[in-house]
């Protein structure tokens, strides 16, 4: 984790963990992961740190104008061995993002790489920025 790493813990039956185990709600840690966004004139690309989650445990959606990622890392404990410190041992991941109606949701791409999720989202081809002629009269 680095020095804008935000933890914040809660209870639900929604997302990745509570579809795994619906019986049970216990709190866990939320880690809200860092992320770069990079802005040009056909969109924006998005990087998020996911270290340790695959892509079974990763969930990204878009609905209502948000955008949801939601992953959770497991960690493997080696054969033979047993955690003697932990501090989060199977942690969530999860940020959350308003996205303008000037992009294409419905073309968003996603690939997962090293822990690292990469989101590529375009703008709409009318909100995209254009050079308007003028003519002399």
């Amino acid at each position: 984790m680095n020095d804008s790493t935000e933890l914040a813990t809660r209870q639900t039956r929604a997302g990745v963990a509570a579809r795994e185990n619906a019986q049970s709600a216990k709190p866990f840690t939320r880690i809200a992961p860092a992320v770069d966004v990079f802005e040009d004139s056909h969109g924006i690309t998005l990087y998020a740190d996911l270290p340790g989650v695959s892509r079974e445990k990763l969930d990204v959606r878009v609905q209502d104008g948000s955008l949801n990622i939601e992953g959770e890392a497991v960690i493997p404990t080696p054969a033979g061995l047993r955690l003697q410190h932990g501090e989060v041992r199977h942690p969530h991941f999860w940020r959350a993002f308003t996205l303008s109606p000037d992009f294409d949701v419905s073309r968003i791409d996603a690939q997962l790489r090293d822990g690292v999720l990469k989101l590529t989202i375009p703008r709409r081809e009318e909100a995209k920025p254009r050079r308007i002629e003028v003519s002399v009269a």
